[in-house]
C-alpha cells in the first residue's frame, strides 16, 4: 500500500464505518494517547520495565498502526498529502544532514 493509497483507504474508512474524523484537536489528543501506548510496549519489551498482565495481547506493530493511522486522519482533515511531505522532508534531511551522521564520532 502506497502513502496515497493508506490516506485514501483512511478517508474512505472514516467516511463510511467511522461515520466522520473527530476535529484535529481530539485527533492530536488521540495521537498522544496511541504515542503513548507505543512507548509503553518499548519500555516493557525493549527497556527495563516489566510486562503487566494488561500489557498482554499489545503487539508493536499494532500499536504503531493505531499511531499512523491517527497521523493520517490528520493528513487528510489538514489537507496535506503525505507523500509530497515526505518527498520534501526527506530531501531537506539529505541536503542537510549530508555529512553529519558520517562524521558523528558516537555513530562509530
Amino acid at each position: 500500500m502506497t502513502i496515497e493509497q493508506a490516506q485514501q483507504t483512511v478517508d474512505q474508512w472514516i467516511t463510511t464505518t467511522g461515520v466522520r474524523y473527530f476535529n484535529e484537536l481530539t485527533n492530536m489528543a488521540i495521537l498522544t494517547e496511541e504515542v503513548g501506548e507505543v512507548a509503553r510496549l518499548i519500555a516493557r519489551q525493549y527497556g527495563e520495565q516489566s510486562f503487566k498482565e494488561s500489557d498482554k495481547g499489545h503487539e508493536l506493530g499494532d500499536e504503531l498502526a493505531d499511531v499512523l493511522f491517527v497521523v493520517i486522519c490528520l493528513a487528510n482533515q489538514t489537507g496535506v498529502d503525505l507523500t509530497e511531505a515526505m518527498t520534501r522532508n526527506l530531501a531537506k534531511k539529505t541536503q542537510r544532514d549530508a555529512r553529519r551522521h558520517k562524521d558523528n564520532e558516537k555513530l562509530k
